[in-house]
């Protein structure tokens, strides 16, 4: 016990540390006269932009150079706050990524796959995977997706049917995993991960929405992708770790080739890397390293509370009920998403009432669901806001639930696609322009998803269905925010040629 004392009592001590904002500090305490850019020279340059963002803010925003080191290749500051986010996260190795968890997925499968190699993968993944595949060349095998009728959300990948795509494509190099989907569905990760090397393969993991879950130390979370086996894991810290915007890590295990991975890394990412976001990791390391299993103890409190006051007004905010051990192996109990049919309203319909009429804004709306995004930095009363503007909801707009035309587009999403091309082969392949509702049973050139949760619809290289059609022509109607296509008002979609 004196033992494991003096372990966690270090671990602390070495977590205090905040080597890149330490390093910031300093640089001010010098008043270095700056001649390289930012242009605006410590917010000297723009006093509308220092008044506006503060002078602290701009007196951080800087370049490169010795003291600060170099995320491009790191030698002194960074190297040292990536190996305490290593560390924090139980990784072999981490990178601090400023552009985002897309930037984390992509380099990932830059990593793990080439042109004409084959990725195993649920259709449920996030545009950034299906971008990845449109600019590397790998061919995309998808797992069978379930997906819960009653709710119109996709479930996560059962082991026999990951291990049934293995043995249909034993020549695929890596297997990706969602932990956890946008809803808070998780698969077996430990299992996909020793099923995957067993046929040599690397797992891959999505984990934009599982931060959290490196610090549920009580047992209340999920387990995390790296702790689970995984080989690489891309995670958001800026959604539920409490970092700035656009700031993440990507975690690696001890199979992965540190140095061959930053060469990666650097095929995308900027030269010109944010000190205000690296500092944002570093010090957002420290305080859930130190903190963060109380922090996210508190947010299931929270999370939990609200999902038994909500259900008392008609809706439904589902949880660990759906576990079953396959499609849904584990649910992330701080996602508090909220199907809303039961009072007649669509998702993205109390989406928009609860931000024009309350003053609320959820992290998006979906045909059937809103997801109300608790975290680092919520407290009771937002919780009882919340709760008491879905019950005004209720009472003010609810409507009989046989007027909302649910029927097929609930599975729409979700059924497995045709793929008729691969993506990068679509994507670049001569084209055309064909109105929306004239694409059924042509091959998509593009991408076309709700965002949030940025789940395609519909890929380029998949044949469109008339359920798709429909169901974006249902998704307009209801004023989902449809992205991806080359036609921003989404009437018309480019089919191959």
């Amino acid at each position: 016990m004196k033992f494991l004392a003096v372990k966690i009592f270090m671990y602390n001590l070495e977590q205090r540390k905040t080597p890149i904002k330490d390093a910031l500090e300093e640089l001010e305490r010098n008043r270095v006269i700056p001649f390289d850019v930012p242009g605006h020279k410590r917010g000297k340059g723009s006093s509308n932009l220092r008044d506006f963002l503060g002078k602290k803010c701009l007196s951080i925003d800087v370049n490169s150079m010795k003291p600060l080191d170099n995320l491009c290749h790191p030698v002194s500051v960074i190297k040292e706050a990536e190996e305490l986010a290593a560390d924090a996260f139980g990784a072999a190795n981490a990178f601090f990524m400023v552009g985002g968890t897309t930037g984390a997925v992509q380099a990932m499968i830059f990593y793990a796959t080439r042109r004409g190699e084959k990725i195993i993968l649920p259709r449920n993944v996030h545009r950034s995977v299906i971008n990845a595949l449109v600019v590397n060349g790998a061919i995309p095998v998808y797992i069978e997706c379930k997906a819960d009728e009653k709710l119109g959300i996709a479930l996560g990948s059962r082991l026999e049917d990951v291990e049934n795509a293995i043995r249909k494509n034993p020549d695929a190099k890596a297997v990706l995993v969602n932990n956890p989907t946008y809803y808070g569905i998780c698969s077996d990760v430990s299992g996909i991960a020793k099923l995957a090397r067993s046929h040599g393969m690397m797992v891959l993991a999505d984990e934009a929405h599982g931060t959290h879950f490196y610090f549920g130390g009580t047992g209340n979370l999920p387990q995390a992708a790296i702790a689970a086996g995984a080989d690489i894991a891309a995670v958001s810290m800026h959604k539920s770790g409490g970092s700035l915007t656009q700031s993440s890590f990507l975690l690696c295990g001890e199979n992965v080739n540190e140095n061959y991975m930053r060469q990666i890394i650097n095929l995308t990412q900027t030269t010109s890397a944010s000190y205000i976001l690296m500092a944002s990791l570093d010090i957002s390391r420290s305080h859930l390293a130190l903190s963060g299993n109380k922090i996210f103890n508190d947010v299931l409190s929270l999370t939990n509370y609200a999902r038994d006051e909500i259900n008392k007004h008609g809706y439904y905010a589902f949880a660990e009920e759906l576990i079953d051990g396959g499609t849904v192996f584990d649910f992330d109990k701080t996602k508090l998403a909220v199907n809303t049919l039961g009072i007649g309203l669509a998702g993205i319909e109390v989406y928009d009432i609860l931000r024009d009429e309350y003053d609320i804004q959820v992290e998006f709306g979906d045909i059937g669901n809103i997801l109300a995004y608790v975290s680092i930095g919520d407290n009771h009363k937002n919780i009882e806001m919340l709760i008491s503007a879905l019950a005004e909801v209720k009472r003010r707009f609810s409507r009989p639930h046989s007027e909302v035309h649910w029927d097929t587009a609930s599975k729409t999403e979700f059924i497995a696609p045709a793929v008729r091309a691969a993506p990068q082969d679509a994507f670049y392949a001569a084209k055309k322009s064909v109105p929306l509702a004239q694409c059924a049973g042509k091959i998509s050139a593009e991408v076309v998803m709700c965002y949030p949760p940025g789940i395609p619809i519909i890929a380029p290289g998949e044949e469109i269905t008339c359920d798709i059609v429909n169901y974006i022509a249902y998704a307009k109607e209801k004023g989902c925010s449809l992205t991806g296509p080359e036609d921003m008002t989404i009437k018309n979609i480019n089919v191959l040629a």
